[in-house]
């Protein structure tokens, strides 16, 4: 589901688009990509995902800078497992998104799922890793609002 009109939401960018390095909002290393990010990557830090960390934000557009903050709009959601957890990522773009937007999405998502599931592999950490596709943002929206 993908809304129109959703509320807006306070995104801090920690992953500049064009970015081979996944930090955290401490700016750690959490992960070396194979490929480049197309898109700038972080967080929500008023909103809590299921895995309790700040629900993850992509945010589509021109490149931004690390800790940029920005007020977006959240269009869409894709569903992530990451070692058997739940780890949702908001879609945020100034308008809503078009067909090739939304598969430039889903096939990144499921190549970093692909990358992810190669280091849990190496590292031996249990549980699924993959990408569930799209998914109904109001729940997700709602569900992280109460956390």
């Amino acid at each position: 589901m993908e809304f129109s009109a959703a509320p807006s939401i306070t995104v801090l960018i920690e992953v500049p688009r064009g970015s081979f390095a996944k930090r955290d909002a401490a700016r750690r290393l959490e992960f070396l990509s194979p490929l480049p990010c197309p898109f700038n990557y972080g967080s929500v830090p008023a909103l809590r995902g299921a895995d309790q960390d700040a629900l993850d934000a992509v945010v589509l557009g021109p490149r931004l800078a690390v800790g940029t903050t920005l007020c977006t709009t959240p269009r869409a959601v894709v569903r992530f497992v990451d070692a058997g957890q739940e780890d949702d990522k908001l879609i945020c773009a100034a308008a809503p998104l078009t067909p090739g937007e939304r598969r430039l999405v889903l096939a990144f998502f499921h190549v970093y799922a692909l990358a992810k599931r190669l280091r849990g592999a190496v590292q031996r950490r249990p549980g699924a890793t993959r990408c569930a596709g799209f998914g109904d943002l109001a729940e997700v929206l709602a569900r992280a609002a109460r956390r």
